[in-house]
């Protein structure tokens, strides 16, 4: 991974952010109604903060620890934050997000951890994406449900904020259940051959059309050899597993 993607749904453009944005985030973030809400944004927020934190982004995805992403409307005006945190040696990542106040109920952070979670299962090959909120904050629990992600339990006191010992609660979604839910399924073998027009034997060097990772190849046990790419990231050309 080297250049950040770009991420757009109905309303939204999620895109890397750059150190204009910073006073933006400071004016959103800087809202003790936000940094009550999450673990690492401090509060007071003070100058220079923002501008340390988005000069970290670019490395951090390099270094393949951290995705972050501005939550922008399409007509450019910044409203919030969303993170991935891979693990990529155990194919599972944290999501995290928030958005301004004056932008709260208007579906904004379901809408982008969607987008977020599509590229998570496709392009990272993740297994699994979970998340956590506080118990005092029931809202990003809804938005978790609204995923699919389901609820896997509750850490009590896990967490010192602010000087108070907190409850943590965890979502958690898995692979097969995000594409199950979004109606997707596995192309079968039969297909596969159907589509590029070749059998086992045959072995032809042609796009079959199926979008996999070579992990799924190797759990599928497919036996083809396409041109597009067998064994390059989905980021190099080659696309994910599920229609």
């Amino acid at each position: 991974m080297s250049k950040l993607p770009t991420l757009t749904t109905d309303r939204l453009v999620l895109r890397a952010f750059t150190l204009d944005d910073a006073p933006r985030v400071q004016a959103l973030a800087g809202r003790m109604e936000i940094a009550r809400t999450t673990l690492t944004i401090p509060h007071p927020y003070e100058d220079g903060m923002a501008e340390e934190w988005i000069s970290t982004h670019a490395q951090d995805f390099e270094n393949q620890q951290v995705l972050n992403l501005a939550i922008c409307l399409r007509d450019g005006l910044l409203i919030g934050a969303i993170g991935l945190m891979p693990e990529l040696e155990h194919r599972r990542a944290e999501i995290g997000y928030w958005v301004g106040m004056e932008y709260w109920g208007h579906g904004y952070c379901t809408e982008a951890a969607q987008a977020v979670m599509q590229y998570g299962f496709k392009e990272l090959g993740l297994e699994r994406i979970y998340g956590f909120h506080f118990s005092n904050n029931p809202a990003s629990g809804r938005v978790m449900e609204k995923l699919g992600m389901e609820k896997e339990g509750v850490m009590r006191r896990h967490i010192q904020k602010w000087g108070q010992r907190c409850d943590v609660v965890c979502y958690g979604i898995l692979r097969d259940e995000y594409y199950a839910r979004a109606g997707a399924r596995l192309k079968s073998d039969a297909e596969i051959q159907k589509a590029c027009g070749r059998s086992r034997a045959g072995n032809r060097e042609r796009d079959c059309g199926r979008d996999c990772f070579p992990s799924d190849r190797r759990t599928a046990g497919c036996p083809w050899l396409c041109r597009s790419g067998a064994g390059r990231l989905p980021s190099q050309g080659h696309p994910s597993a599920y229609l």
